[in-house]
This record gives C-alpha cells, sequence and structure tokens, in this order.
C-alpha cells in the first residue's frame, strides 16, 4: 500500500475532509465502512416442523419432525407405532429430463406404512414412483387406498410441511409367526 506523509497532502483537502465529517458524520461513516452480514446461525426453528398425527381411534397427537427426516423415522422418534419399514430396494431418481437413474438398496421393501398426508405441504412431498404405487397395492386392499395414500418412509419432511396432517390407518397384522 502506498502511503503519503500527511505533510504532502495539501491543506485544502484535509480542511474540506475534516468540514464534511463534522457536518455529515453518519453518511460518512456509513460509506466509509461497507456493513459485512454474517450467514445467520440455523435455529431450532429453522430445522424442525410441526406434523399432527391422527390415529385410528380419532386422538391426536403434535409432534416435531426434523427436516430431512422422513414420516417413517419421526414416527419411531416419538414412539408412533406405525409398523415396520424396511429399505433395499430399487428407487429411480430424476436427474434431468433425459436422465432417470436406477439405484438398487435404496427403496423401500414392504407397504405396512401406509399414511394420508393432507394439509400443509402434502403438495409438496415427492410424487408417488411406481415402486411406491406398486406396494401400497400389494399390501392394502383398494378400499383402502386414496389420493393422500402414501408410505412413510417415502415423505422426506421440508420446511413447508410444517402443520401438515398424518392420518395413520389401522395397522395390517405383521407380527404373524
Amino acid at each position: 500500500m502506498l502511503r503519503l506523509p500527511f505533510s504532502r497532502i495539501p491543506k485544502k483537502i484535509i480542511t474540506n475532509f475534516n468540514r464534511s465529517i463534522s457536518t455529515t458524520p453518519s453518511a460518512l461513516q456509513s460509506s466509509a465502512q461497507p456493513t459485512i452480514s454474517a450467514p445467520k446461525t440455523p435455529t431450532v426453528d429453522d430445522v424442525i416442523v410441526k406434523l399432527n398425527f391422527i390415529d385410528p381411534s380419532g386422538a391426536r397427537r403434535v409432534v416435531p419432525g426434523y427436516i430431512g427426516k422422513n414420516l417413517h423415522e419421526t414416527c419411531l422418534m416419538h414412539g408412533i407405532d406405525i409398523g415396520p419399514s424396511s429399505s433395499g430396494g430399487l428407487v429411480d431418481r430424476v436427474n434431468s429430463d433425459t436422465w432417470t437413474e436406477t439405484l438398487y438398496g435404496e427403496g423401500t421393501n414392504t407397504g405396512f406404512d401406509h399414511v394420508l398426508i393432507s394439509g400443509n405441504g402434502a403438495d409438496f412431498a415427492k410424487k408417488m414412483d411406481w415402486v411406491e404405487e406398486r406396494l401400497l397395492n400389494d399390501y392394502w386392499d383398494d378400499d383402502e387406498i386414496f389420493p393422500e395414500s402414501r408410505l412413510a418412509s417415502q415423505i422426506t419432511l421440508t420446511k413447508e410441511m410444517d402443520g401438515m396432517v398424518v392420518y395413520i390407518p389401522d395397522r395390517l397384522v405383521d407380527d404373524c409367526p
């Protein structure tokens, strides 16, 4: 950095500079020091959504869910009996309009964790793929499947799902020897 000795700066410039500081100090300070905002530290409210669960008896329960987790993990975390879920099936990931990649071992294998979703954020859930639709049809009767039917292990929570209503229908018998 090039520094000029104070004596080499003309007195007229120094006088004008001092006069501008004394007349508009706030304007000079705001333009002289640019404001740098630090990235906002996420709070608990930034990573949690409230979900309204309704069981078959009609009992309601509001529980927090972590963004990025799925509904099945949220149910397990809060002791809500939703049925088993196992992963290991195949799933198709759409990477672009022309490229769909089949991933083996990352999808669901069972259709026990059937739920009905509605309200806030239900429209933001990932669209049902053919594997999820097949599992619902294999495990549940036609009169038990609705347009809102989904597998809990396939619904990943997002911020838009805050206040979403999740109805848990009667479970299938899954504990037979």
